[in-house]
């Protein structure tokens, strides 16, 4: 495993050094108009840099089967942080999604991510065989944690999220060999519920309907899709070159977080799209070889959700900038600026590197 460890491990930094650059490149401008400092974003983010680097080798150095039995607390305190925000939390843009600690923010949503995913491989490693038997001892528990977790998350409120949570458990569950037709069952029962809460809220029926045609409304809701795709079309096969995109002048906002691919495919082109695509199919590759040659259940479904959190958040926020997804705050994981979100990235491939660890020796 030490091959793919490396392998792994050189990807990451790649990304992340790409990402350094591209934030400074995207950022500049912006934070020099509005907080008189250019390299306001570029600074921050090396602080969460160094911080997430920190903290994926602390996730590292120990034995990763220790988390075993101790999901459940974890679990809820994941569960008492979303809860807390509604009382303590930052507002911003009609939600509550954020603790602001110093000059920083923190997401729980971010942390729910993690906790969810430690508790499913826990859970699945101990009931493995009531998965495949019944419906209320082997699946219900986990679609009432999934539940839990994902209407907080509903509430304040960040769909988006939640959903990305449900595909993931569920992907989870069928790997572990969960009869089809409770799988079926569930993501019909979901999928009414999605229309349902899309229709039901006028701001996420907007959305969807910017997503179909962005021209209906070009100057309000599908002013987002309608500069990414110009951001993106403009770049051509090589770009335009690092520093002189035109979208970042105040045309495409978020374009050093949510939008950060369309400023990359302005900047660098078709090949630095495609380049960024490889390193995070490559990142997903490795991740799955770990997850195949883990010693435990655990280990295997661990690595397993680690893996599909991160191909998941990248697939979604390229397919938004590209758009082939509705619009959703989803930054590109190790690249867009975003402190918690890069953290907790950063800690759940410290927790992957560490199923390498105790993996056989290929």
């Amino acid at each position: 495993m030490r091959k793919t460890r490396l392998i792994l491990f050189v990807n990451l930094f790649i990304l992340i050094f790409f990402g350094l650059v591209m934030i400074y490149s995207s950022s500049c401008i912006y934070a020099q108009n509005v907080y008189n400092d250019g390299m306001y974003f570029l600074k921050r983010h090396i602080i969460f840099i160094c911080l997430g680097i920190l903290l994926m080798f602390l996730a590292m150095s120990f034995d990763y089967r220790h988390l075993q039995g101790k999901t459940k607390l974890i679990v809820l305190f994941a569960i008492f942080l979303l809860v807390l925000v509604f009382f303590v939390g930052k507002e911003a843009g009609g939600a509550r999604r954020w603790f602001r600690i110093g000059y920083f923010n923190f997401q729980p949503s971010e942390f729910a991510h993690l906790a969810l995913i430690l508790y499913v491989a826990d859970f699945i490693s101990q009931k493995k065989m009531l998965i495949k038997e019944s419906f209320l001892k082997g699946i219900l528990p986990v679609l009432l944690v999934l539940g839990a977790i994902s209407g907080l998350i509903l509430l304040q409120p960040d769909l988006g999220t939640a959903v990305a949570m449900g595909i993931i458990v569920l992907l989870m569950l069928f790997v572990a060999a969960a009869p089809m037709r409770y799988l079926l069952f569930i993501f019909l029962v979901s999928l009414i519920s999605f229309y349902i809460l899309i229709f039901s809220s006028p701001y996420r029926k907007a959305r969807i309907l910017a997503f179909l045609n962005p021209w209906q409304d070009p100057r309000k809701s599908g002013f987002q899709i309608i500069q990414s795709q110009v951001a993106l079309g403009s770049g051509g096969v090589f770009g335009r070159g690092l520093g002189h995109s035109r979208q970042k002048l105040f045309y495409l906002p978020a374009s050093h977080t949510d939008f950060i691919f369309s400023i990359i495919g302005e900047e660098l082109g078709l090949v630095g799209t495609l380049s960024v695509v490889f390193l995070f199919l490559n990142l997903i590759i490795q991740g799955f070889k770990i997850g195949r040659y883990a010693q435990d259940t655990f280990g295997i479904f661990l690595s397993l959700g680690i893996v599909l959190l991160i191909g998941l958040k990248a697939g979604i926020n390229m397919g938004v900038s590209i758009g082939v997804l509705p619009t959703k705050g989803l930054p590109l994981p190790f690249i867009s600026y975003g402190g918690s979100s890069f953290i907790f990235d950063m800690i759940g491939m410290g927790l992957l590197f560490n199923v390498s660890r105790f993996s056989e020796e290929i």
